[in-house]
């Protein structure tokens, strides 16, 4: 299993899907990944691409044609990753289509993915490059889930996102049974730039924004402070989710979003796709900072 390790943190990838399932200190072993208990949510920061969430009837049409495509897309389960380069401070995983996926999925194209460490600090780089003659659609996202509490004897009630500005923005309702974005919103906010965490808050499945002011949240305890903040510049759209009274937070920057109630499906017309031109190149990327003082 990949890692990255300096004097403050230890960093641990899956191959499969090249998913973040550790980031824990060096000196007291605190982890602030969630564990993915599969009796809970049997994940730990699921790579999305190249959808968001849900597509109608879990499928698209592309050029007349229509194609099925699993929730969150198919690189979060893909065994075929390869790591193309590893040091002790960045790993590289690169994922090319075979033939299978071109079924669900009619490009060529390049997907890489880079964790850096640096210092505190860990960065996700999203690398997509158009290898086809014909212009690719897609989004993508992350899907980090934090460990929530984080210390023995707290409360998940002890916990609050604060968002760097203050915010009026709602947050966009799913229809429960087939997870499709709905028109409906409500009021996500405690105070103008604060959520604070409950165990029913996800009653209704995630928080979902779509114009947010913030490009950076923290997870803060409220009499510990700041325990991690997650900077997402470049991600339109942000999830907050995790199941309900579970002990975890997801923090998830995502371009793109899962499909509205109202689609005609043509993946070329869907909120939040990328348009990406024949041997064209798109970088995004998310960090997450750990406090520092939580790892002495």
């Amino acid at each position: 299993m990949p890692f990255l390790e300096n004097s403050l943190l230890k960093i641990e990838i899956k191959p499969k899907g090249a998913e973040l399932c550790s980031i824990q200190s060096v000196k007291n072993n605190t982890e602030f990944i969630w564990e993915a208990n599969p009796d809970v949510w049997g994940s730990h920061a699921p790579n999305l691409f190249p959808i968001i969430g849900a597509m109608k009837n879990d499928s698209y049409i592309y050029e007349g044609k229509q194609y099925n495509m699993p929730k969150h897309g198919f690189v979060r389960h893909n065994n075929d990753f390869k790591v193309i380069s590893n040091t002790k401070s960045e790993v590289t995983f690169q994922l090319k289509p075979n033939d299978q996926l071109k079924t669900i999925y009619p490009f060529d194209f390049e997907f890489l993915i880079t964790y850096e460490l640096k210092d505190s600090s860990l960065y996700i780089h999203h690398t997509v490059k158009n290898t086809d003659s014909k212009t690719i659609f897609f989004s993508l996202g992350g899907h980090p889930a934090f460990t929530c509490p984080l210390f023995k004897d707290e409360l998940y009630t002890d916990y609050f996102l604060e968002f760097e500005k203050e915010e009026t923005s709602q947050s966009y309702l799913l229809n429960m049974d087939n997870g499709l974005v709905t028109e409906k919103t409500k009021t996500a906010f405690d105070a103008p730039n604060r959520i604070n965490l409950r165990g029913d808050l996800f009653n209704e499945d995630a928080l979902i924004f779509k114009d947010l002011k913030s490009r950076k949240v923290a997870l803060k305890h409220q009499l510990k402070g700041e325990i991690l903040n997650v900077k997402f510049d470049g991600f339109p759209f942000l999830g907050i989710w995790a199941k309900p009274n579970a002990p975890y937070v997801c923090i998830e920057p995502w371009i793109g979003i899962a499909d509205a109630e109202n689609t005609d499906q043509h993946i070329k017309n869907k909120e939040g796709i990328i348009e990406l031109e024949a041997n064209k190149t798109f970088n995004a990327t998310y960090s997450i900072t750990v406090n520092a003082g939580l790892l002495d």
